[in-house]
This record gives structure tokens, sequence and C-alpha cells, in this order.
């Protein structure tokens, strides 16, 4: 069940534009940020934030709304966080970059995502790719399938 907000308001942020920065926005979530990309002040972000109290769940069950379950797509994306000076760090590896067309240090995440028919994204399933584990990035994408339900 969705969320329902405490009390009527006049600001000009609210949960779905919030959401949208949310899920859009790769470089930094932040009130600053959302202020500096819309023409609403800081303040009126950190005041929705403040009065409301969200929950990570409450931005699952607000975007899974909007989605059309059926027909969509699932992708997979691997990303290196570039870790270039980090050293003796458990979750640091040597991994293939796009970015940078070559081996680097960082930490490897995989993500999953659906995209239903009209183009709308959620990243559905996280996991950050641990060296320990022994397991190339296929072995991981195979795990988060699995648990994506039919």
């Amino acid at each position: 069940m969705r969320r329902k907000i405490t009390k009527p308001t006049t600001a000009e942020c609210d949960l779905p534009k919030y959401m949208g920065f949310l899920l859009c926005e790769p470089k930094s979530a932040t009130c600053n940020r959302l202020s500096e990309l819309s023409d609403m002040s800081h303040d009126r972000v950190n005041r929705l934030l403040q009065r409301e109290n969200f929950a990570p769940k409450d931005l699952f069950l607000e975007a899974a709304a909007r989605l059309i379950l059926e027909g969509g797509t699932l992708f997979v994306d691997d990303t290196v966080r570039d870790k270039p000076y980090t050293h003796g760090t458990a979750l640091v590896g040597h991994d293939d970059s796009g970015k940078h067309h070559k081996t680097v240090k960082g930490i490897n995440l995989i993500t999953l995502y659906y995209t239903d028919m009209k183009g709308y994204n959620l990243p559905v399933n996280v996991r950050i790719c641990d060296p320990a584990d022994g397991k190339t990035q296929n072995d991981y994408f195979v795990d988060r399938l699995k648990q994506v339900p039919a």
C-alpha cells in the first residue's frame, strides 16, 4: 500500500518530483543538487523530507505503482566505481572499465533494471561484486536473475 502524505502541502516539492530526481540523478542525490537542477529552493526540499520522514520502501512503492509489469524487459549494467588510490580494501578489485577502456582498480557493481513498455526504468536489484567470492560478473547476473519473480 502506498504511503499517504501526513498533511497537505503547498510546497513545490512533492514525492513524485523528489522520486523522479532520485531515480535520474547519477551525480549527487542531495537537496542542494535538486535545488540546482530545478527552480525550487533547498529549504523546500528539506522541509518535505523532514516533515514526511520517508523510508526506502515508500520510494519503491511510489515507483513500482507507475510500472507496467507486463511486456517489459530486464537488463543488467556492470559499473566500476574507480578507486585508484585504495589499498588493502576487501571489495576493491581489478575490473574492465568501459569508461577508461582498460582494467582499473575499483568496486564492481552489478545492477538489474526493469524497463516497462513506456520506457520507465527502475533498478530492481543491486549487488557489489566481492573478488573474494571467486564469481564472475555472469555468475552475479544469473544470481540476480533468479531472484526476479516470473
